[in-house]
Formats: C-alpha cells, sequence, structure tokens
C-alpha cells in the first residue's frame, strides 16, 4: 500500500493536504484545501499502480485514468460530485472533486441501527429517487458510464438533503469492441456484487449491473441487515430472506422492485434504471418469473390488486367461506 501523503504536504502549488478521508488497497482520499480559490476544500483520490505489473500494463492503466479522468470532468450533475482536476506525480495519479460534507448512507443506517429502530421507507426512497436521476444521466452518457461499486458508505446526504453518489474509483466506460480497464482494480463491494461483476475487467456487465447493487442498497438500507452476496445466493437460492420478513414495515411494492433489481441474472432484472424507477413509484410491475419466492398472504394479494377488481375478489372470497360453511 503507498505511503500516504502528511498533512500539510502541498501538489501541484495548489493543493495543500488537511487529513485522510479515505483509504483502500492503491492509495488514498484525501481532504484538501484550494489554495488557488480560498475557502473551496476538496477531495484528493490517490492512485498508484501495482509496480510488480509488466511496465506496458502499467503505461496502458494510466492512460486509461487519464482518459476516464477527462470523461468525469465533463460530468455536470447535483447528485454526482464535480471533478475539476487530474494530474501525475511520479508514480502516482491524482483525481480531484468536490468535497462533500454530510454522513455517508451507512453511517445513517448503523445509528438507526442502534437505536432500536429501521429508516424510514419514505425517506429511503427519497434518495432513491435521487439515485436514479445520477444513474441515468451516467447511463445515457456516450459511451455508457458505469459505477459499479453502489453502496451505502458510497452515497453521502448533505446538510441540506441532497444525496450524492461518491468515490468513482471503479467506473467503467461501456466503449462498444474495447477491452476498458478501471480505474482501479477490483470488483466492487461482494455484498452489493452482481454475479456477473467477479469476472473482473473480463466480465460482462452493463447498467443492469448497477442495478443489482442499487437493490442491494435498499435491502441494506431499510433492514438494517446486509444482503447475502449473490456467489452465496447462487448456491443457496433460499439464504436470503425476504425484505418483508426482516422489516414488516416496507411495502409490497418496494419489496417487490428491490428483489427484481436483486435477480441473479442479468435479463431477469430491470432493463433500464427507468423501468426500475417505475417499478418503485409508478405503474411498472415486476415481470421477473421468480418473484415473490415467499407465499403472499391474502391481504398482500388484494393490496396488488387493481381497485375495481378490489370488490369482486372480496365477494368471491366470502362466498368461497360460506361454502365451506354449508358443506361443512
Amino acid at each position: 500500500m503507498p505511503v500516504p501523503l502528511k498533512a500539510g504536504e502541498v501538489l501541484r502549488g495548489r493543493y495543500r493536504i488537511r487529513r485522510i478521508i479515505g483509504q483502500g488497497g492503491m492509495g488514498s482520499i484525501y481532504l484538501a484545501d484550494d489554495l488557488r480559490l480560498e475557502g473551496r476544500q476538496c477531495a484528493l483520490k490517490e492512485v498508484e499502480h501495482d509496480r510488480t505489473l509488466p511496465a506496458e500494463m502499467v503505461r496502458q492503466a494510466r492512460e486509461q485514468f487519464l482518459r476516464e479522468a477527462t470523461v468525469l470532468a465533463r460530468l455536470d450533475h447535483p447528485n454526482l460530485p464535480k471533478v475539476s482536476d487530474f494530474f501525475s506525480i511520479g508514480a502516482r495519479d491524482y483525481l480531484v472533486m468536490d468535497f462533500v460534507p454530510g454522513k455517508d448512507l451507512r453511517t445513517l443506517m448503523m445509528e438507526a441501527r442502534q437505536a432500536g429502530e429501521f429508516l424510514s421507507e419514505a425517506e429511503v426512497l427519497s434518495w432513491a429517487a435521487q439515485l436514479c436521476d445520477a444513474l441515468c444521466y451516467m447511463h445515457q452518457q456516450d459511451p455508457p458510464i458505469l459505477h459499479r461499486d453502489i453502496k451505502p458508505s458510497n452515497l453521502k446526504v448533505t446538510p441540506n438533503g441532497l444525496l450524492k453518489l461518491v468515490d468513482f474509483g471503479l467506473v467503467k466506460l461501456l466503449a462498444p469492441g474495447e477491452v476498458t480497464i478501471t480505474i482501479l482494480q477490483g470488483q466492487g463491494t461482494a455484498l452489493y456484487t452482481p454475479l456477473e461483476q467477479y469476472g473482473g475487467d473480463s466480465g460482462h456487465t452493463d447498467p443492469r449491473s448497477d442495478l443489482y447493487a442499487f437493490g442491494a442498497t435498499l435491502y441494506h438500507l431499510l433492514t438494517n441487515q446486509p444482503p447475502t452476496d449473490a456467489r452465496e445466493r447462487f448456491l443457496n437460492p433460499d439464504e436470503m430472506p425476504n425484505p418483508r420478513q426482516v422489516n414488516p414495515q416496507i411495502s409490497v411494492r418496494t419489496e417487490r422492485a428491490i428483489l427484481w433489481a436483486m435477480e441473479l441474472h442479468p435479463d431477469a432484472r430491470p432493463a433500464t434504471v427507468e423501468q426500475f424507477r417505475r417499478a418503485l413509484f409508478g405503474d411498472a410491475a415486476p415481470v421477473s418469473p421468480t418473484l415473490p419466492r415467499r407465499a403472499v398472504s391474502l391481504r398482500e394479494t388484494l393490496m396488488l390488486l387493481p381497485e375495481r377488481n378490489l370488490l369482486w375478489a372480496s365477494l368471491g372470497v366470502t362466498a368461497l367461506a360460506l361454502l365451506l360453511t354449508i358443506f361443512k
């Protein structure tokens, strides 16, 4: 692991390091002062490529870093931190982006858990709506941009309630016909990673891979319980309880949308973020043939029926009960 920078060090005569605010196997993330713009704080993401790799591979990785940094710097969306600069010093590459104040969703979830409570579904869905906006924007770029590491700790809420999707360490560009190297090698965080992403850069990932991680994140936030990782679910399909088994306060609609996004095979998931958004908030119903896994109660079945059929369903149940009484 690279030796971290010290507080007070100045990079490129502009960025003065305050402290480490994140750490990984290939570098650290620092809080820094922008000496050119007084009062501005920024986050510096540091990447030092594996020196044991062949020189040609390191060169290609660094070129890819610069290409991807250029693309990220063009992104402009309220739910994404703005990338303002990128540069290299020796064997290390740096990405400069806005510092996002506030707590991440993992911290908020842990606070609720310690208090013996669940985060409210309304609050979690308000964050989900903002994440939908960010992912729609990323996936609609040319070429589409995947985040590939969506999880509660990579989602921060600013003091004014704005959600920010941070840490683009595993971002991938879907350039057709091109082998793409991620900024940081890896597959993401196991609990939120779909099966297809375990192949690393050789695995086939597309926007549905981000949707799996999105669904797994919502599962964790609403249940205070981490989802079973995809490999374990593949071997033991019933290993993971459905969300309402853990937190009965979750609505049937939200549960079904989450489990749809978390289908193991990409073809069984929503095709796009917009389709998933409609399943959460609108008129689209999950179409996966494997849902729901648990038996749905009569009350839940009636809740899912259109209102115009509700009366007929109620009359049918009443008639059935009457017949059972007569022929007892």
